[in-house]
């Protein structure tokens, strides 16, 4: 659940006639907030909150629009696999072409810029990641962004870096891609409250960076949309300002991950904790000692809810992985526990093979 002092807000401004009626591209109020906590929690300072901050109904919406202020047909976006396909689906709506870009874990879940073909590079509009990544928890480092500028500035490709997960950091302080310079020069950065703030279903998000892509982003947002609720706008103002929300959601999904990681471990498979996200993201088995073999990991996938009661998410794109999520619901730390030696104890007998 959100925090009660956001839920709270919710209530209280749900109830002022003044939050009635349409928020259109949304409350200066909240493009304030974010610019603040832009430059609280990840360091990046001078965001003009009148001309590089834009609210959106959820970051998926504004994946989805933003093929439309860039692409024409013929045109390309990279985008990385395996991911969120959102982009890629309404850059074919728009007429335009998707590249994908694989994550392979002997690069560190990082795409291979260099390897794009210059043919495709001439026609590349939009490049779109997303770090902490869905579904590999990869963490991006300055270095790589570094890359991403240096390549968005040869192709004059617009960097779109979906950060739903940027609160949500193992390995030291979160890191913005608006952090490096010369990040609001090529691109935007997509910043979701579900993740950070527990605030899934509740439809807020915004849009940073670099003035030109936000007010093109706007421009096709004023005509799909009349904005999100005031109010919710309002409680997001309360999340935004306190960070130490999600401070305590991070310290609950690395203690729940560190401890799947440990019960996939005991059970033999090659499990670690991710950098970033609340996902766990491990190679399927090729089959298993004595019983089932594996074509892909659809097929141990299907193998773990069928016969295990285990849900995961296979992803084939780039070898055969599975997605584990430790999102689960429990009553504290001990229910925790409780939950997790289940998952060890249906997966004692299964002897993977890789």
């Amino acid at each position: 659940m959100a925090f009660p002092g956001v839920v709270k807000t919710l209530q209280a401004e749900a109830a002022k006639p003044e939050n009635r009626g349409y928020a259109d591209n949304g409350i200066q109020e909240f493009k304030d907030a974010a610019a603040s906590y832009m430059g609280r929690v990840f360091g990046v300072k001078g965001i003009d909150p009148e001309t590089e901050v834009i609210h959106s109904i959820g970051s998926k919406p504004a994946l989805a629009m933003l093929p439309y202020a860039f692409i024409n047909p013929g045109d390309v976006t990279l985008a990385t696999v395996p991911g969120y396909p959102v982009i890629c689906t309404h850059t074919k709506y728009a007429g335009g072409e998707v590249r994908h870009l694989p994550l392979l874990e002997e690069n560190g879940f990082f795409p291979r810029l260099d390897k794009v073909p210059a043919a495709i590079k001439k026609r590349a509009k939009l490049l779109y990641i997303n770090y902490p990544n869905n579904p590999t928890g990869a963490s991006a480092t300055v270095k790589f962004f570094r890359e991403v500028i240096e390549f968005a500035r040869e192709n004059k490709v617009v960097v779109v870096q979906d950060a739903a997960y940027a609160g949500l950091a193992y390995n030291g302080k979160p890191l913005s891609f608006l952090s490096v310079p010369g990040a609001k020069e090529v691109g935007v950065e997509v910043h979701s409250l579900s993740k950070a703030y527990n605030m899934t279903g509740w439809r807020l998000a915004f849009v940073t960076g670099n003035e030109r892509v936000v007010a093109a982003f706007a421009n096709i947002k004023d005509n799909v949309d009349s904005g999100q609720f005031k109010a919710i706008q309002k409680a997001g103002i309360h999340a935004l300002e306190h960070p130490e929300i999600t401070d305590a959601i991070t310290a609950k999904y690395k203690r729940r991950l560190a401890g799947l990681v440990k019960v996939l471990k005991e059970a033999g498979f090659k499990a670690k904790l991710p950098g970033g996200t609340f996902y766990l993201y491990m190679r399927a088995p090729k089959g298993l000692k004595g019983g089932p073999q594996f074509k892909s990991a659809e097929e141990f996938s299907q193998y773990l809810i069928k016969e295990k009661l285990i849900s995961t998410v296979p992803w084939d794109d780039a070898g055969a992985y599975v997605r584990m999520s430790a999102t689960f619901e429990s009553k504290g730390v001990k229910d925790e526990a409780r939950v997790l030696a289940e998952v060890g104890r249906r997966l004692a007998d299964l002897n993977p093979v890789f």
